[in-house]
């Protein structure tokens, strides 16, 4: 991975301008509570993102704006996964940024920018938590098929989302996981992303994410379980 470049002095006319056009951009995230499905970036091509950059990198008004509000979603997902304290996600989604337009010059422009970002993101978010000695991702057990069988358990996220009586009681049985393991669970099942970007912007082994998912859908089907099936028993009656 490019080795990220630490910003220096935040008094400077770069700073504010791209933290004020942060602030403005960002204020369209909500904070907790939020639909599981309403921040998720829409997904560009490489042709695109590349458009994207070359306009950033030019100084085209408007430019960097455009790129926050692409992908602050993903940004958004990744950080408040891993951080969940509304505040701390916030001020670590505008450095995830910030640092992005210092270091945008070091996307090589041969994969996708969302798994760049995702990647700036996770870093952001990892060494937050490694500052504040908090745990990431609970002790691996032998407790499941082999992580070359895990992904392909049959567990169906947004069916459960639908099942359930709101897609609250999911979002609170995810916000029960371990940090790495709702970030992993958010990126693959809602945003979608494959396993080898997943892994590249996590720097995890693609087996070490197959497992990793499926202790934590395994999780989640025995939290979903007893309102699953009280929801069932209503409509029968």
């Amino acid at each position: 991975m490019a080795r990220i470049r630490a910003f220096g002095d935040r008094d400077t006319p770069v700073w504010r301008t791209v933290a004020g056009g942060l602030l403005k951009a960002l204020a369209t995230i909500a904070p907790m509570g939020v639909s599981l499905t309403q921040v998720s970036h829409v997904p560009t091509t490489l042709e695109e993102d590349q458009a994207l950059v070359r306009d950033v990198q030019a100084a085209v008004p408007g430019a960097f704006e455009r790129l926050v509000r692409q992908y602050q979603g993903l940004c958004w997902h990744v950080v408040q996964r891993m951080v969940r304290h509304p505040e701390d996600a916030r001020d670590l989604c505008q450095e995830s940024f910030l640092r992005v337009h210092q270091c945008l010059h070091q996307w090589r422009g041969d994969r996708p920018l969302s798994g760049w970002i995702g990647q700036v993101a996770y870093s952001m978010a990892k060494r937050h938590l490694e500052r504040k000695r908090i745990p990431i991702a609970e002790p691996a057990g032998d407790d499941g098929p082999s992580p070359m069988d895990a992904v392909c358990d049959g567990f169906d996220l947004e069916g459960s989302v639908a099942e359930a009586e709101t897609d609250r009681h999911l979002h609170a049985a995810i916000e029960s996981l371990p940090p790495l393991q709702r970030t992993l669970l958010t990126l693959y099942h809602l945003e979608e992303l494959p396993i080898g970007e997943i892994s590249r912007i996590t720097e995890l082994p693609e087996n070490t994410i197959k497992s990793h998912l499926f202790r934590s859908r395994k999780r989640l089907r025995e939290l979903l379980a007893p309102g699953l099936g009280r929801t069932e028993v209503g409509a029968a009656a």
